[in-house]
């Protein structure tokens, strides 16, 4: 039977995503992404074109690495200015019925009190359509940003995040009983005292008494994604996610990624294909493969290398400060900080190539540029040759990007049986997991469960 695969269209609220430079196009809308009226049209976009759900980054601090200064992100537009995504959602889940949205959010800075009102009020708003990237920030100036004087280190940080998302799970699973909301205008019991629960909270970074401030919502707790690709972060998205978003600059170093996510599930007790993987893909299509590679020379002569170079020195090496030959994954070794910058380049990549390769689009392991059918015989081919779930689709213009996509691919996938053609689901969980609109029973913060009635 052929296996359909999930499709995220990607984005952040930010005119430079990925695509640095490519604010400056003149058929990009880009500019407006501060406009409530760019995202409802970019969700009605996303669901028109049946996505499974818009997917949304985010970061807490601006790129400095590049040069030892922010300058170049502000000058280019890397990422900042950047708006708050939960903000969008409900403007966005007004205007649709189908499309799920996941939000990303840290663990590292805001009380989870507080996150787990704003993301059961957001499930609330959406009946049951929103998803969380869990991540524990990276950037050097959003600690700073949040009164520390550095970073927090990597392995405190994912301690912080178990933390955090047991009281998260109290809140959400256990602080309110399934029948706790009565309703009963008679008797004038909106909900019942005798089952609604504090949860008192008492460990190494948080205290949190409880109850939780929101009713049950349609899941209770959101879609879990997360896309930590460290030891740490991979027992961490065994233990904890329903997907995860995997990187990798090649097909061999992605099909091995996920197979460690896999046996991440399965060491934590879990069935080891209830974690969905997704990984970031890039295209350029039209409607002949001499008509997009056209596309793509004109969309490369708007990218901005120093953008790029901006990006990638936020999260990895500052290239420049290195001599051209030094190959890239060496440079850790020397002392270079941000290793997560490292794995986009393929191994034996040099310096001056790596320098190179971020003067186009065109950039990541799973990129294709050609007429649809070309397109989607990429994505069979790179599904089969990694075990990957789905994509989370990256945008050179908006959009433009999307509509391509939309035109040339989605009906190709689909006569292949590998897009939907069609929402069947009510809750993001049951299109994400294929299940109920509830955690699997066996993910640990199902055993939260009642397990405040109890006491």
């Amino acid at each position: 039977m052929t296996r359909r695969l999930a499709f995220n269209l990607f984005d952040m609220t930010t005119t430079g995503h990925l695509a640095q430079g490519l604010w400056r196009h003149p058929d990009t809308e880009r500019l407006q992404v501060h406009t409530l009226a760019f995202w409802t049209a970019q969700a009605r976009r996303a669901e028109t074109g049946l996505f499974d759900a818009l997917f949304l980054a985010d970061v807490l601090g601006v790129y400095e690495g590049y040069r030892g200064t922010r300058d170049t992100a502000v000058r280019e537009g890397v990422q900042v200015p950047n708006y708050d995504p939960l903000l969008l959602v409900p403007a966005m889940a007004a205007v649709t019925d189908h499309l799920g949205f996941v939000v990303t959010a840290s663990t590292s800075y805001e009380p989870p009190f507080a996150f787990a009102r704003r993301a059961s009020t957001l499930d609330h708003l959406t009946d049951g359509r929103v998803g969380w990237n869990v991540v524990t920030s990276y950037l050097p100036n959003a600690a700073r940003n949040f009164g520390h004087r550095e970073e927090i280190p990597h392995g405190e940080r994912y301690q912080i995040a178990e933390e955090y998302l047991e009281v998260l799970y109290k809140l959400w699973e256990g602080s309110w009983d399934d029948d706790a909301v009565r309703h009963d205008t008679a008797g004038g019991v909106f909900s019942d005292p005798a089952k609604v629960h504090a949860i008192d909270h008492s460990g190494e970074h948080f205290r949190v008494a409880g109850p939780h401030l929101v009713d049950p919502s349609p899941q209770r707790t959101p879609v879990l994604y997360q896309a930590g690709a460290s030891p740490t972060g991979l027992a961490f998205a065994g233990r904890h996610a329903e997907a995860v978003f995997v990187g990798g600059s090649t097909a061999e170093i992605v099909a091995r990624g996920v197979r460690a996510i896999r046996e991440a599930a399965e060491q934590a007790g879990r069935d080891p294909q209830a974690v969905k993987v997704f990984a970031e893909l890039g295209v350029v299509t039209a409607e002949s493969t001499p008509a997009a590679r056209e596309k793509l020379a004109a969309l490369d002569a708007f990218a901005s290398i120093e953008g790029y170079l901006a990006k990638t020195a936020g999260g990895g090496p500052d290239l420049l400060a290195y001599e051209p030959d030094e190959l890239v994954e060496r440079l850790h070794e020397r002392g270079a900080s941000g290793a997560a910058g490292y794995n986009r380049f393929p191994p034996g990549t040099t310096v001056g190539q790596a320098i190179d390769s971020l003067r186009s689009v065109g950039q990541g392991a799973f990129f294709a540029v050609g007429s649809g059918a070309e397109v989607a015989d990429r994505i069979e081919e790179w599904a089969a040759q990694t075990g990957l779930d789905g994509f989370n689709l990256r945008q050179a213009i908006t959009p433009g990007s999307v509509d391509d996509f939309i035109a040339h691919v989605v009906p190709e996938l689909q006569a292949r049986g590998r897009y939907r053609t069609s929402y069947e689901e009510t809750v993001l969980r049951e299109r994400v997991a294929g299940s109920g609109p509830r955690l699997a029973a066996s993910h640990p913060g199902a055993r939260f469960r009642g397990a405040f009635a109890e006491r």
